[in-house]
């Protein structure tokens, strides 16, 4: 499979691990390890003997929204996928049209000054695209007639973003990762961190009792649409500084640095400078990781396996090179992994061998 290939649709992961068979948990998903081009194939749950005392996972703390929200354009039924909310109480919203089967399919945003009626009063009025030459996303001014805002209506109205790869809604546990965390605002994703979904806390106990330490960062991961393989908009994150000292400590050292999902990797990427010393920082991110910037800080990556898109192989081939990255999707392919969020997963780590440590956009 080359990364322009399609996949199959019968890959596709329709329900949870949990839910595919009596008796399973999250981590019953199965692990395509990359070394370069020498790919081995393993149970999640062997993760722990994968990794080595002194490495680091950098983890994201987002927690998953209730993002989608139904509405009115006029007689008109519409879903409203809540994005990301702006420093001037804008939303980016992309609209969506029910498809008859439970899920939606796109829909072309705008004109200007298109209002949404929603649940409890709300009225959204689309004002500019988000994106220079996409009108998907549009920043939208909400108004509110009562309750708690866009994230209490989220709470009362909405239900987890759902595409129709999927079978049936889940409830929005489902949605949420062993690492996250309620944030003092109310924020999160409107996409789960999927990356990290497979992780239970069995799994990580085990992972600390044999040395594997972690560091948490945070980043609000917008809509990304399955339709619309566009390079990611601008999100929030932080990292802390306590992090930023772990992280720093282990490259210092022997141990290898892997962020779980590509989330996680534009955190900590973002708060790296060129000598590749990571700050705590927090604000507003727009980089996108590519070949060309190459990488600072991590040395590998554990991620979901899904549709080739633009900005998640860019950040694959960065961190791994296009070889590499040619022969992994080949092998899942192969293999019959199961792809998007409620599927296998991919670790990328260097190859095996001398002065590997804390190269890893020279792999190649």
């Amino acid at each position: 499979m080359t990364l322009a290939a399609k996949v199959p649709q019968e890959l596709s992961a329709r329900v949870p691990a949990e839910q595919r068979g009596r008796g399973r948990d999250r981590d019953a998903v199965r692990l395509l390890v990359s070394r370069g081009v020498e790919v081995s194939h393993h149970a999640f749950v062997e993760l722990p003997r994968l990794l080595r005392a002194g490495d680091l996972l950098i983890v994201n703390t987002s927690p998953t929204l209730a993002a989608a929200v139904d509405g009115r354009i006029g007689h008109a039924r519409v879903v409203v996928h809540f994005s990301t909310c702006g420093d001037d109480g804008r939303w980016a919203v992309e609209l969506r049209d029910p498809d008859g089967t439970g899920t939606t399919r796109a829909r072309a945003g705008g004109p200007a000054g298109t209002e949404v009626r929603l649940p409890a009063g709300v009225r959204l009025v689309l004002e500019d695209p988000v994106g220079a030459g996409s009108e998907r996303l549009w920043w939208a001014r909400v108004s509110v007639a009562r309750g708690s805002g866009i994230l209490g209506l989220m709470r009362e109205y909405g239900r987890p973003v759902r595409y129709s790869y999927t079978e049936r809604d889940q409830p929005l546990s489902v949605y949420q990762t062993v690492f996250a965390l309620p944030s003092s605002d109310g924020s999160g994703s409107a996409e789960m961190p999927s990356a990290a979904r497979p992780f239970t806390a069995r799994l990580v106990a085990e992972l600390v009792s044999r040395g594997v330490r972690f560091a948490p960062v945070t980043l609000h991961a917008g809509v990304a649409s399955a339709e619309a393989h566009e390079p990611p908009y601008p999100e929030r994150f932080a990292v802390p500084e306590s992090s930023a000292e772990l992280i720093n400590a282990v490259r210092a050292g022997a141990g290898r640095v892997v962020a779980v999902g590509t989330t996680a990797v534009r955190a900590v990427e973002s708060a790296a400078g060129p000598d590749g010393v990571v700050r705590g920082r927090a604000g507003w991110t727009d980089l996108v990781v590519s070949p060309e910037r190459g990488v600072r800080v991590v040395d590998g990556l554990l991620t979901g396996l899904h549709e080739p898109e633009a900005s998640h192989l860019l950040m694959l081939e960065a961190i791994a090179g296009r070889a590499a990255v040619d022969r992994g999707y080949e092998e899942a392919l192969r293999g019959l992994y199961l792809w998007h969020e409620f599927g296998d997963v991919h670790l990328v780590l260097p190859p095996e061998g001398p002065h590997t440590q804390h190269c890893a956009s020279n792999w190649w």
